[in-house]
């Protein structure tokens, strides 16, 4: 495709359209900002966002980059489900629950096992995992949220509770491969 055939998918950043509080699927029709549709697409963007900040700490050639790469792209599949919001768009598919539970039997499989609750942190890396996970949850919520108002997303809500299981063992994981050791949960009762 030449330079004056190729199509620009962002010709101009601001359109001035949501100054007045609404916004618009990708099909045109448009939704107040505060509407929970929109806080979904919203909180799929922030959680790749938070996925972003991860990658950018981990070091060069980490094991979980083309995986956590991979999940981003996801995400923005995700993404374009909840814009397009059309029963003719294809949901996600199985394959990629059917491969974040593999890599997350896997990444598992090298960690020793869990018999306390860990709190959240380690080194840099883990702790911006332990985040990320606790904003897939949020997401996955939102999800559901919508589904009991509007439309569910069956697929993608799967996705979502499967990748804040892969973030908590990836957070573990992280932190050990750092040589750090978990910092278990000390009730304040006892």
């Amino acid at each position: 495709m030449s330079d004056k055939t190729q199509r620009n998918r962002l010709d101009k950043i601001y359109t001035r359209g949501g100054d007045k509080g609404k916004t618009s699927l990708a099909l045109g029709g448009r939704l107040s900002k505060a509407d929970d549709h929109i806080k979904a697409l919203g909180e799929v963007d922030e959680l790749n966002c938070q996925l972003g900040v991860l990658i950018a700490t981990l070091p060069a050639g980490q094991p979980l980059q083309p995986a956590l790469l991979q999940i981003q792209n996801i995400l923005f599949d995700i993404g374009a489900e909840l814009a397009m919001n059309n029963d003719d768009y294809p949901p996600l598919a199985q394959q990629c629950i059917d491969s974040l539970e593999q890599q997350l039997d896997q990444l598992n499989s090298q960690l020793p096992p869990l018999h306390e609750f860990i709190l959240p942190g380690g080194n840099i890396s883990a702790a911006h995992c332990h985040l990320a996970r606790a904003v897939c949850r949020r997401v996955e919520r939102q999800l559901i949220q919508l589904a009991t108002e509007k439309k569910s997303f069956p697929q993608a809500s799967k996705y979502l509770n499967r990748l804040s299981d892969y973030l908590f063992v990836a957070a573990r994981y992280l932190n050990l491969q750092a040589g750090g050791s978990e910092v278990f949960w000390q009730p304040s009762n006892k």
